[in-house]
């Protein structure tokens, strides 16, 4: 019976969206409202 309960609750469980990004999430990468955030060296004219 649990697993009747299981198979009709799974058909209406959504998805991750992303589940591309968790490598680079584990890897540190920093995001901002779901996009990446990419750091650029400030150029200092000296």
């Amino acid at each position: 019976m649990v697993f009747k309960l299981v198979t009709a609750a799974a058909k209406t469980w959504r998805r991750l969206k992303g589940e591309n990004q968790l490598p680079k999430i584990v890897r540190g990468v920093k995001f901002h409202n779901g996009g990446e955030v990419i750091e650029t060296p400030a150029h200092n004219a000296a």
